[in-house]
C-alpha cells in the first residue's frame, strides 16, 4: 500500500449547497475501491488560472489516502467521466513513520 494526495477540483456551477453531498460521495468511491482515508481537506472556492469547461472557479478538495498502486488508474477513469469534477491530480507520498521512530 502506497500514499497518496488526489487533488480535485469541482465543478460548482449552480450547486454550491451540494458540496458536501458531493465530497462525501467522492469520498465513498475512494473507499469502495479500496482506499484507506487518512484526510479528506477541503480548501475552498477558488478562480482557476483558465477556464475548464466554461467554468472560472472550482471548489477545491484535497484527498490523503492508502491504497494499492492500480487503484489510482481506477479511480482516474471513473472521476473523468463524473461531471462533477472539472480537475483531478494524483501523486504519490513518502510512506509515513512508524510512531516509535517518531518519539525517538
Amino acid at each position: 500500500m502506497n500514499r497518496y494526495e488526489a487533488l480535485l477540483a469541482l465543478n460548482t456551477k449552480g450547486k454550491e449547497e451540494t458540496i458536501k453531498d458531493t465530497i462525501e460521495r467522492l469520498e465513498k468511491v475512494l473507499q469502495n475501491e479500496g482506499a484507506r482515508i487518512e484526510q479528506v481537506q477541503r480548501l475552498e472556492k477558488r478562480e482557476l488560472a483558465y477556464e475548464s469547461q466554461h467554468t472560472k472557479s472550482a471548489y477545491f478538495v484535497n484527498y490523503i489516502f492508502e491504497a494499492a498502486p492500480t487503484i489510482i488508474e481506477k479511480v482516474r477513469a471513473k472521476f473523468k467521466l463524473d461531471n462533477d469534477i472539472l480537475l483531478q491530480n494524483y501523486m504519490q507520498l513518502p510512506a509515513k513513520k512508524a510512531a516509535a521512530t517518531a518519539a525517538a
